[in-house]
């Protein structure tokens, strides 16, 4: 049997993963789009940034949980789990009474995410041909695009016409339906066994995503406590508490950035840092900074959502007869332009629209950049370990993410004291741009690499009525 993403075995498995992350991308869009509006109600400012990085920080813990119990038991009972605690996070932030109480429920969201998203790249690793999981990682970022296309006008509309909250509490019940109708197809994909995640290893592990949470929520907590002393004594306790987790958790050589499969781990952080650092802010700096509201705010996203697939569908294209390298280099320098270009709109006279242009340039680089540098971390994998390479390229993606945020939301929060909002948020871009130049640099340690022989497929996937 063929293994691709629309065969026989694959079809209503490929559907369910779309219309999963169909709906995780409206909420992933919606809340940048409606914070701003949510800091008009609430205020609290410092907590800005933490309504992401919370998030992501908490998403290490799911995702180190879930792909080893991938690899221990399967894939349906992390996944049933995660969609319920994602839920439950929905709730929380939707009827939330302060800023701190939308932290909460998105520190919530953030354990279910981890453990979503980390399956779902185990299922493309293990359920289908290595040959068409470059499509299939391709089909899944295009699943942002009708919700990129609609999310966050929509979202902008109903905050400024009705409320926030409904950003939040609209999708509670969609994500849970949509991982039960999985729950067939995703029987026949089968687990490696026991011996692939110990007992003492999968409680190591766990113990060390929350250490690394912690201790890297210390560090970003100390840029925004206000005390130098107290600031520094947090920083170097943070470095102390998540050291060794994140030199155990992360593959050998990803913080030196060590030719290869080191590096590959490295560039999905340094662009997730970036691009998704800088995505927090953009609308804000639309809606706030230039005053043209939520649905204006939005717009930019949508511009970023449509051309992020389109970079996706351009490496499905690409990687198989190309240089992965140069694929990595563009979508580096591509997300530099648009941050560059984002970096202007709250401190000059460029048309508001221009935002939308400047993030749109972004979002194709990261298709471009992050597709492919996903893909080298899974063909890479050993058969019967998808779901630990899995979880440790999602771990740099949600740790990346959530430095990124915290450090421009940091930025943003205490230059906004005394330089005011707009300044504050063009400096945080112009720091991440000086990133995304040492991105450039880290890519040229990466190792171009090839799908496995066509015989290493893995088992077709059985499901009712098909």
């Amino acid at each position: 049997m063929t293994l691709g993403a629309w065969s026989p075995g694959r079809r209503l498995l490929t559907a369910g993963l779309v219309f999963m992350v169909t709906i995780t991308a409206f909420e992933g869009l919606a809340v940048p789009t409606v914070l701003p509006a949510t800091l008009a109600e609430f205020g609290g400012l410092p907590l800005y940034g933490w309504a992401f990085s919370g998030f992501f920080l908490a998403s290490l813990v799911g995702i180190t949980v879930a792909g080893l119990e991938a690899d221990r038991r399967g894939v349906i009972a992390p996944l049933v789990v995660g969609a319920l605690l994602f839920a439950a996070g929905l709730l929380v932030a939707g009827l939330a009474a302060s800023m701190a109480f939308v932290v909460v429920g998105r520190v919530i969201q953030g354990l279910g995410a981890g453990a979503i998203f980390s399956i779902a790249y185990v299922i493309i690793g293990r359920g289908y041909a290595p040959a068409a999981q470059p499509r299939m990682i391709a089909i899944y970022s295009s699943a942002w695009v009708i919700p990129g296309l609609v999310g966050p006008a929509l979202a902008g509309y109903v905050a400024q016409e009705a409320s926030w909250r409904w950003a939040f509490l609209a999708l509670v019940p969609w994500l849970p339906v949509a991982v039960l109708a999985m729950v067939g197809p995703m029987r026949g994909i089968p687990a490696p066994g026991p011996e692939k995640a110990g007992v003492e290893r999968r409680s190591a592990a766990v113990v060390d995503a929350i250490r690394l949470a912690a201790g890297a929520g210390l560090v970003l907590g100390a840029l925004t406590i206000g005390h130098l002393l107290l600031g520094a004594a947090m920083v170097l306790g943070g470095i102390l508490v998540a050291g060794a987790p994140l030199k155990r958790l992360l593959p050998p050589g990803a913080l030196t950035a060590a030719p290869g499969r080191g590096a590959a781990v490295a560039v999905v952080a340094l662009v997730s840092f970036t691009f998704l650092g800088a995505e927090a802010f953009v609308p804000l700096a639309v809606s706030s900074a230039r005053d043209a509201g939520t649905v204006a705010g939005g717009l930019a996203l949508t511009a970023a959502a449509v051309t992020w697939a389109t970079g996706s569908w351009l490496q499905a294209r690409f990687a198989a007869r190309g240089s992965r390298k140069g694929l990595l280099v563009a979508g580096a320098a591509l997300i530099a332009i648009g941050i560059a270009g984002e970096a202007a709109v709250p401190v000059s006279s460029v048309p508001v629209w221009f935002a939308a242009v400047a993030w749109a340039v972004a979002g194709l680089g990261m298709g471009l950049a992050y597709s492919t540098s996903t893909l080298l971390v899974i063909e890479t994998a050993e058969p019967g370990a998808e779901g630990a390479a899995s979880a440790a390229m999602q771990l740099a993606n949600t740790l990346g993410v959530a430095i990124g945020t915290g450090v421009a939301g940091g930025v943003v929060a205490f230059g906004a004291v005394g330089l005011g909002i707009a300044p504050a948020i063009a400096i945080a871009d112009l720091l991440l741009v000086f990133v995304c130049i040492l991105t450039l640099a880290v890519i040229g340690r990466v190792t171009d690499a090839r799908p496995r022989p066509v015989g290493h497929e893995p088992s077709p996937v059985s499901s009712p009525g098909l």
